[in-house]
């Protein structure tokens, strides 16, 4: 018997070993077996083997295709093969607003300051924090709500028909960034974006008219850089 998988025209896999997976209701464990190819019959398994460390890393960088190594600006605060996070500084950017009740509806398309922020990608995710200060921040700098609709609690993006990259690569990030910003803000996630008096659309109605976004208004919050990298709360 003859077993192979075929993708496009250039690729032919052949079945070589198989994974059993073993478990209860609280514990689970894995064994590796070879697999013996038999012309005339179905294939068979032989003994089990333990699972090594070294076995997992080999599969996991040829699911993902492996990674090679990338020059990291200085603006990368961290990355791994999933993962990368980067930080902005203060900018002026183009806004664009698509709210189904008309709200913000005076803001499409208007230039505004924008905070510092952080921006972390990871498995396809995007989540976004603003800094208090404009420069780097460390892993024990406390981030800040990105005062953003389409935000949720946690920062991550509610992506919809936004464009953008599959990678999190170091060449991907100004893809990132201007899928965010190229696409609708349309709706409000979080009940409270802003310290400012006027709430949200207070803040960026005379926002377009400053060079520097007013961190001030900024909500503080207690999760550290190195909490977001990791995908915590804090």
């Amino acid at each position: 018997m003859e077993i192979h998988v075929s993708i496009g025209e250039n690729q032919r896999f052949e079945l070589r070993e198989a994974l059993l997976v073993y478990g209860d209701r609280q514990r689970s464990f894995v064994t590796r077996h070879q697999v013996m190819l038999h012309k005339n019959a179905p294939p068979t398994l032989e003994p089990a083997q333990p699972l090594t460390v070294a076995f997992i890393e080999s599969l996991v960088r040829s699911l993902y295709g492996g990674s090679t190594a990338e020059v990291l600006p200085e603006h990368i605060l961290a990355k791994s093969d999933r993962t990368i996070v980067w930080w902005t500084c203060g900018c002026r950017r183009q806004m664009f607003y698509q709210n189904s009740e008309g709200k913000a509806a005076e803001l499409n398309g208007r230039f505004f300051p924008q905070p510092p922020l952080v921006w972390r990608v990871d498995g396809g995710d995007l989540k976004i924090r603003a800094l208090m200060d404009n420069k780097r921040p460390g892993a024990g700098t406390k981030l800040a709500v990105a005062p953003f609709w389409n935000l949720s609690e946690d920062g991550r993006v509610c992506i919809g028909t936004m464009r953008h990259p599959d990678a999190a690569s170091v060449k991907s990030i100004s893809e990132w960034e201007h899928g965010f910003y190229e696409s609708a803000f349309t709706h409000a996630n979080v009940g409270r974006l802003t310290r400012h008096a006027g709430g949200f659309e207070g803040l960026w109605s005379g926002l377009d008219k400053r060079k520097m976004f007013p961190v001030e208004t900024l909500i503080q919050l207690p999760q550290t850089l190195a909490q977001f990298v990791r995908g915590e709360r804090g």
